[in-house]
């Protein structure tokens, strides 16, 4: 009102989203896939993280996995085989203020991304990066992975596979700059959820290995570690993993490892498979982020940005 002293103010409601505000798409996973336990987690993360569903963007690539996007409530991006990191180091350039989720499997990272999946590692981006591995190609029909164990039948190695598995804890932390390496198991959801949630809380590029049960093309390959949890290492240190001791008991081999230790991790993803380690391996909150750098202009305006283009071309003319 024009001319009147009148104190306008305008009364914005707190937003509170819950589980259904992050639900997409009914999932179309096979039932007893771990994949349904990885999107619930999510699911849970980002309710109790409260995280905006409108900045949050969930993207993958090829596989049962990579289906994730279709099943979130956020906005996603459902790329390529093998290239779904370079996908979300691009969208983390130029929209750093984004929560970036990455759902990925054993053969679209370790195998057709793997050169992305080095490369991402090294930049640091910040962003959670979930390898949902269930040692075979399921989507393709269950063909051979660089995780299936030697023997292993598949449809491209019917005798068994002739080669002893990748082990990409190992190779992740080869990897310059990195700052976070993390496994977890889809049967036991306690430690799935904690595993996660600090990849989430991480301020980098954080990898969690997922060990997932395929129940049509690999559901024999994880049920020794089930039947026999003594199979399974886990990792306890305050700076690690926190679970309740109803679940660690769970588990009756346990070690406590200091996750800034580079050279005790690496000896401990070198174990495999002998010994399955779950929890947090390596974890270095200090590594340079590439994203703070690659963003660099972005609070540009149009005007700007043409000037500095036009210098740049100025600068190249002969």
């Amino acid at each position: 009102m024009f001319g009147l002293k009148a104190d306008w103010s305008l009364d914005i409601k707190k937003r509170y989203f819950a589980l259904g505000d992050y639900a997409g798409g009914e999932a179309r996973w096979c039932p007893g896939c771990g994949d349904h336990t990885v999107l619930t987690a999510i699911q849970r993360i980002c309710r109790d993280k409260q995280l905006p569903p409108e900045k949050t963007v969930c993207v993958s690539g090829i596989g049962c996995s990579s289906r994730l996007p279709h099943y979130m409530g956020t906005y996603g991006f459902h790329g390529l085989h093998g290239r779904a990191l370079p996908v979300a180091c691009g969208i983390k350039s130029r929209r750093p203020e984004l929560d970036i989720w990455v759902a990925t499997g054993d053969g679209d990272c370790y195998s057709i991304g793997a050169g992305h999946w080095i490369h991402a590692v090294r930049y640091n981006m910040d962003m959670t990066v979930l390898v949902f591995d269930n040692n075979v190609y399921a989507l393709t029909k269950k063909q051979t992975s660089p995780t299936s164990g030697l023997g292993l039948k598949t449809n491209t190695h019917p005798e068994g596979a002739i080669l002893a598995a990748h082990n990409p804890l190992t190779t992740t932390l080869g990897i310059s700059n990195v700052s976070f390496v993390a496994q977890t198991i889809d049967w036991n959801p306690a430690h799935l959820y904690e595993t996660i949630k600090a990849a989430h809380e991480h301020k980098g590029f954080s990898l969690v290995s997922i060990l997932q049960r395929c129940p049509v093309y690999s559901p024999d390959v994880f049920q020794c570690l089930q039947d026999d949890p003594s199979q399974v290492l886990l990792l306890t240190d305050e700076k690690g993993i926190t679970i309740e001791k109803n679940v660690a008991r769970l588990f009756p081999n346990q070690q406590e490892h200091d996750p800034s230790n580079m050279s005790k991790a690496y000896d401990i993803a070198a174990a495999q498979p002998d010994s399955i380690p779950i929890g947090l391996l390596y974890h270095n909150p200090e590594a340079p982020r590439y994203e703070q750098l690659s963003s660099v202009g972005n609070d540009m305006g149009m005007e700007e940005k043409l000037t500095a283009f036009n210098k740049a071309l100025d600068d190249l003319a002969i």
